[in-house]
């Protein structure tokens, strides 16, 4: 089981895509938590070719019994979705990333149908080691419940947290609750959905200044090119399965840029891909100001909903590449605490950009970011674009 690993953005949230229910699946809805769980041990039983693997079909439909019974509120409910993805499903029983995508699936369901008093239970014993699927799932379902804020106070839960740090689990090093800057992670505002055009742009951000003596300095500014750090950056919308590789750069500065200076114009004189024949196409390049919360959302986002041909990865493992893609932006390194991140992230400008080029499919979601460090030298940009038009037909 990989820990720190998108699973591919490929296949819709609550299932492959292209099935639906059949008859089979609505008579399990029909049963009682122990019928489903019976019928999902059978189903394994009488599908395994000889000594070789579960099938994956009979795999993806123990999987949806599984998120079945975790959404059935009831302590038994609890118990057999749990047994059923990480000890009845044999690792490597469905293709690379379902398990993942299952296993955090589960989690989540668990954390939102389900009563604390039938989920505490499952962490009586803390862990020896993490490469377990059912540790993994304990793992994402902490991870769950921190951001719906219940579990704290509870020592078995706290004693797991603690020894997750101590086998160095990447999401241990997740508060249990949600920080201030996290305000905003799953929560949905009637007209405060993706924004998609210029006049909308303006009217939830202040426009940045453009000036020319940014772009005097845009046009000195020179790459820095970090593989590493760009990956993490843009691993929220690898994760999702966003439908265009996002695009995260970084740039020194020959000298320190006001952050007056720091606008459109100075973003248009960066070699960006995204900006290639920028001014060709009807609409207007435009930056706003924005803040340190509304990047961290929408990085969370990205990776919590999937893109529209992707997948999403679970609030655990979203909040995890969101911190993970802020701290690439401000260049942070991992051991920095949080809180410290975000005072930190406070020095930094941070502008939100739209453009009109052919790079950005002014379809689903387009986003881009730009943001200078405290030093007023560095500059990093992402962005990143998505459409409902299949991956072969995009050029």
């Amino acid at each position: 089981m990989s820990h720190n690993e998108e699973t591919p953005g490929v296949g819709a949230s609550d299932g492959q895509q292209g099935e639906r229910p059949g008859p089979e699946s609505q008579h399990l809805a029909e049963l009682e938590p122990r019928g489903m769980y019976e019928a999902a041990e059978k189903l394994c039983r009488t599908t395994t070719t000889g000594d070789g693997p579960l099938e994956a079909s009979a795999a993806r439909a123990v999987g949806r019994i599984a998120e079945t019974l975790a959404d059935t509120r009831s302590r038994d409910s609890v118990t057999f979705a749990v047994d059923l993805v990480s000890r009845l499903l044999p690792e490597g029983a469905m293709p690379p990333g379902e398990g993942d995508r299952l296993l955090r699936s589960v989690a989540a369901r668990l954390a939102k149908a389900q009563h604390l008093r039938d989920i505490e239970p499952l962490f009586r014993e803390v862990p020896e080691a993490i490469q377990d699927p059912a540790v993994e799932l304990r793992a994402c379902l902490l991870g769950e419940l921190a951001l719906i804020g219940s579990g704290a106070g509870r020592r078995s839960l706290e004693a797991y947290a603690e020894k997750l740090r101590e086998l160095g689990h990447p999401l241990a090093r997740l508060p249990g609750a949600r920080l201030d800057i996290e305000h905003r992670f799953a929560v949905r505002v009637r007209g405060l959905g993706s924004i998609k055009t210029a006049k909308q742009l303006r009217s939830r951000f202040p426009e940045a200044s453009s000036t020319d003596s940014g772009a005097v300095v845009g046009r000195g500014a020179e790459d820095a090119r970090d593989d590493g750090r760009a990956s993490a950056a843009a691993r929220p919308f690898t994760a999702g399965g966003w439908a265009r590789e996002p695009e995260a750069r970084f740039f020194t500065l020959p000298s320190p840029l006001s952050p007056d200076d720091f606008g459109m114009s100075f973003i248009k004189e960066l070699p960006l891909r995204c900006l290639a024949g920028e001014g060709s196409r009807r609409g207007s390049a435009l930056a706003c100001v924005t803040t340190p919360d509304d990047v961290l959302n929408e990085l969370f986002s990205a990776s919590y909903v999937g893109g529209v041909n992707g997948q999403g990865q679970g609030g655990a493992y979203a909040r995890l590449y969101a911190w993970e893609s802020l701290y690439a932006l401000m260049g942070l390194p991992t051991c920095v605490p949080l809180l410290e991140a975000v005072r930190r992230a406070a020095d930094h400008r941070w502008l939100r950009f739209m453009a009109f080029t052919d790079w950005f499919h002014h379809d689903t979601s387009d986003l881009a970011f730009a943001v200078l460090d405290p030093t007023r030298t560095r500059v990093v940009v992402l962005a990143a674009t998505d459409t409902d038009v299949h991956r072969d037909a995009l050029g």
